[in-house]
């Protein structure tokens, strides 16, 4: 296979462990082993299949969802799990996964709850969008599948859901990789009011906190979600045809529900669900992570995110820390596959 040239990464924000044997690695999987010299790229450029739509969706009924997903590469491949945010969808993973497939994983890409074809088993269930029925959905995920353990990536809510999952669940997690870090939160928490300028970016979350608000997004989703895409991600240049892509997924009859729930609850406007009292009780002591982990952040995020400075001691197992330069926002995966494919092989190699 062709070796690809690595999304550009600035070494001066890694560390760096096992660094012979994610060399072995990287040379089998036909990706650039991390330090290795080769020609710079542009983390903007078009690499093959940039416009794939995602073939193949498979549905696997998971605790209380119906679960629509993308399940490739080789049946008895090493499993990774890829979490995608809001206002995005799957093909967050569309050049991810063909990158991961050919260095032998089995890669799963799940539609979270109130996106694309899942859907909810009960009309009964409550829309719950909180953070620790997310990251529930991951685990009765890996259970319907029968996946005991897997490396797990995401960015956004599926960042989130993934620091969760490898905060409480170690034992089912193989290594992590997580975009903007250390990303557990708690209601209370919440209730501290921030500086100015750091309130002006969760700008959406106080509209979303209205009924205007709700019936805004509800009316609006498809411009709404694009508006998001440009401001955080400033430098991404994007066009119709891949946004649009991703837009069909907010079309889930149980989208707004979710969304606005999500941030409700953030601000203790809305409820959870009692089953998940003990767990959110727990993840308000912010656990640490001990799984090895890189974190990534791009350069150029435009959405709220916390400094690496401010959670790297969250993470007590093996550790890297990588900044993605050249303009890199929100969406990693999307805006730089090879550097967030690299990131997982590395990580699994740790």
């Amino acid at each position: 296979m062709d070796t690809l040239a690595p999304d550009r990464i600035d070494p001066t924000r890694r560390r760096f462990f096992g660094i012979a044997a994610a060399g072995l690695a990287a040379a089998s999987f036909g990706l650039v082993a991390t330090g290795a010299s080769a020609a710079p790229r542009s983390p903007n450029a078009p690499i093959s299949r940039s416009n794939h739509m995602f073939g193949n969706m498979k549905q696997i009924r998971a605790g209380v969802l119906d679960i629509g997903y993308v399940d490739a590469g080789p049946a008895d491949g090493a499993p990774v799990i890829l979490l995608h945010g809001w206002p995005y969808d799957i093909h967050s993973f569309a050049d991810v996964v063909p990158l991961l497939t050919a260095a032998g994983y089995r890669v799963i890409v799940p539609h979270l709850r109130g996106y694309g074809s899942t859907r909810f088993l009960s009309p009964d269930t409550p829309r719950n969008g909180q953070p620790a029925a997310l990251a529930d959905d991951v685990i009765q995920l890996m259970d319907a599948l029968k996946i005991p353990r897997a490396v797990i990536a995401g960015y956004d809510w599926g960042g989130r859901s993934a620091d969760i999952v490898a905060a409480l669940h170690p034992e089912r997690v193989k290594a992590l990789v997580a975009v903007s870090g250390y990303l557990i939160g708690s209601q209370q928490a919440a209730q501290a009011p921030l500086p100015p300028e750091a309130e002006l970016q969760w700008w959406y979350q106080f509209y979303f906190a209205t009924d205007r608000g709700r019936a805004g997004y509800a009316a609006n989703r498809h411009d709404f979600a694009k508006l998001i895409w440009k401001l955080a991600s400033p430098k991404w240049a994007f066009d119709d045809a891949t946004f649009d892509r991703s837009a069909a997924a907010l079309q889930n009859e149980d989208h707004v529900d979710i969304v606005i729930h999500n941030y409700r609850w953030r601000l203790g406007l809305a409820q959870g669900e009692s089953k998940y009292d003990a767990i959110e009780k727990t993840l308000a002591t912010f656990p640490s992570i001990g799984v090895p982990t890189i974190t990534l952040e791009g350069d150029a995020n435009g959405a709220p995110h916390p400094s690496p400075e401010s959670y790297a001691k969250r993470y007590t197992g093996k550790y890297q820390h990588r900044l993605l330069t050249g303009g890199i926002g929100h969406n990693p995966p999307q805006e730089a596959p090879r550097a967030f494919a690299q990131a997982v092989i590395d990580a699994d190699r740790m």
